[in-house]
């Protein structure tokens, strides 16, 4: 196996906390029984996929879930309803990442999506005084790149546009399904498993 050279961190779940449940309970009182057939961690299907990947905007993402709530629901309700997963980004991991930038070339790829992006990135303006993405030399989202993962395609992508050896490469998520599509694109892979961190990974 290769020495790494090079990292790509996923977002949520490894470096920024998540509770998918508070969205899927925000959206259940809302009405939208179908949230566990659309959206679960590393699993999107329907509008929620097509939003993660660009395909349709935020008025038309926040429009199809207001659709399938309850009459009444605002649109506030339902952006309040699918950012509530969003938690906190730990202050021991930015200085681990910090740390890290002496030893590899340290990237980000997040499927996510515009509301979610916005959000977090106040959210880590507000706590740091600094922009998020300055931690990682090129962060990739999934709906700017119109890619995401588990596709082989979307790694490839992340290696081509960085110009990245893949076998050189360590992608850490903490969804398997992500993991499994990151080993078929030739990338050395660690899936991040409950109540672990990238703290007890050894880098």
């Amino acid at each position: 196996m290769a020495p790494v050279k090079n990292i790509i961190f996923d977002l949520g779940g490894v470096l920024l906390n998540l509770d998918v449940a508070q969205t899927r309970n925000a959206f259940i009182k809302l009405g939208l029984k179908q949230i566990d057939e659309l959206f679960r961690i590393g699993h999107a299907e329907g509008f929620f996929k097509d939003y993660e990947v660009g395909a349709i905007s935020d008025e038309e993402f926040v429009e199809k879930a207001r659709q399938l709530s309850l009459p009444g629901t605002s649109s506030s309700q339902v952006i309040d309803a699918w950012n509530v997963m969003l938690l906190d980004f730990p202050a021991e991991r930015v200085q681990f990442l910090d740390q890290l930038k002496n030893k590899y070339r340290l990237f980000l790829f997040s499927n996510t999506n515009a509301i979610h992006l916005k959000y977090f990135h106040k959210s880590y303006q507000d706590v740091y005084g600094r922009a998020m993405d300055d931690l990682f030399e090129k962060a990739y989202y999934s709906h700017v790149i119109n890619h995401r993962k588990p596709d082989v395609a979307a790694f490839e992508y992340v290696i081509n546009d960085s110009k990245l050896h893949a076998a050189e490469t360590l992608f850490i998520d903490d969804a398997l399904v992500n993991v499994e599509g990151a080993r078929q694109a030739g990338l050395q892979a660690v899936h991040l498993t409950d109540g672990k961190t990238i703290l007890d990974l050894g880098l």
